[in-house]
């Protein structure tokens, strides 16, 4: 893998989230730009892999996430008192940064994420850079 398909990668999740976040709540946050960017080029490594099934990636894809929004959500909002967002009223949250719904949001939105990394890397290598979802079990 090139520093520059994970360079890609990172400048498509810092605007495609942004445009999420602008879209749902009407703002963003530069922090939340910057871990947009993050996750999509680790999400563009773990789908990188052939054997990655798509509810593997979506079940990782999650699971990474939510754990880095807690890492982003401590900073931002406990340490540096930013209060970029609040999940204390949401069901299941865990110290107000993180909760089950978006969980599972995030879950749901590795499927657009994992298109997205096909679509990078088969403009980087000329080529279809793993089988279709159609082709590989679940």
């Amino acid at each position: 893998m090139k520093l520059s398909q994970l360079l890609f990668s990172f400048l498509m999740g810092y605007f495609c989230y942004s445009l999420v976040e602008i879209v749902m709540r009407g703002y963003t946050h530069w922090t939340m730009c910057l871990t947009g960017g993050i996750v999509m080029a680790l999400l563009y490594t773990i789908n990188s892999r052939r054997t990655m099934t798509l509810l593997r990636s979506c079940a990782l894809g999650s699971l990474l996430i939510t754990a880095i929004e807690l890492t982003v959500g401590i900073f931002d909002n406990i340490i540096m008192h930013w209060n970029v967002w609040d999940y204390s009223d949401m069901p299941f949250n865990f110290l107000g940064q993180i909760c089950i719904p978006f969980s599972a949001f995030w879950f749901v939105l590795c499927i657009p994420a994992r298109l997205l990394c096909r679509i990078i890397s088969a403009r980087f290598c000329n080529k279809k850079a793993v089988p279709k979802a159609s082709e590989q079990p679940i």
